[in-house]
């Protein structure tokens, strides 16, 4: 899967972690819950 280009830059920020749940990938911060994105 190609990953977009905003989950990358979201995936530099301090704290966000990209995770894979049921075939989407997701970006979340613990630190900075508003930073959220999803692909799929």
């Amino acid at each position: 899967m190609k990953v977009r280009n905003s989950l990358r830059s979201l995936k530099d920020q301090p704290g966000s972690q990209v995770v894979r749940r049921r075939g989407r990938t997701f970006v979340i911060n613990k630190n900075n819950p508003r930073l959220k994105a999803r692909q799929g």
